[in-house]
């Protein structure tokens, strides 16, 4: 299959937001019911995001049908404190989150997540990065281990912090 690969655009905010939302209602994290609000709230933010390119975003469509959406995938910028790069150097805290990485069921086991992953790595190259992270569901650890990503050490508070 051929694939048309576009830049996101404030224009797509709800398209993403919706992504969103499907993936975490796959995942078994968003219940049905919760997802109109998660995509209203996630739209809202991602406006001014994309605009400003906090957020970037990359949408994947068939070239024979170029307004049907396959796919979706993104990053939003992190400025951190300098760190040891891994090499004896700094890092000047340059980082960027993947997030919404969303291939629609029926355009799956096509390239459609291989490509947008592509575009992101070749633009956190192009943006000269010091880190990259994402956070991956059991479906998508193959093609993001394939592509160079290793398991950390990072881990995550549970409790209430409001």
């Amino acid at each position: 299959m051929s694939l048309l690969l576009r830049q996101a655009t404030v224009a797509d905010a709800r398209e993403i937001a919706t992504h969103r939302a499907l993936m975490f209602h796959e995942m078994g994290q968003l219940p049905e019911a919760a997802m109109p609000a998660l995509v209203a709230d996630t739209e809202a933010l991602l406006e001014p995001m994309l605009a400003t390119g906090e957020y970037v975003g990359w949408l994947v469509a068939p070239a024979d049908a170029p307004q049907a959406i396959a796919g979706g995938a993104g990053a939003q910028r992190r400025q951190v404190l300098p760190h040891p790069d891994g090499t004896g150097g700094v890092a000047e805290g340059r980082h960027a989150i993947v997030l919404n990485v969303w291939t629609e069921p029926r355009w799956r086991r096509q390239g459609v997540a291989e490509s947008l992953m592509e575009a992101v790595l070749g633009w956190a190259r192009a943006e000269r990065l010091d880190r990259l992270v994402l956070h991956a569901s059991e479906a998508g650890r193959p093609l993001y281990e394939r592509l160079g990503f290793v398991r950390t050490n990072e881990m995550r508070y549970t409790h209430p912090l409001r």
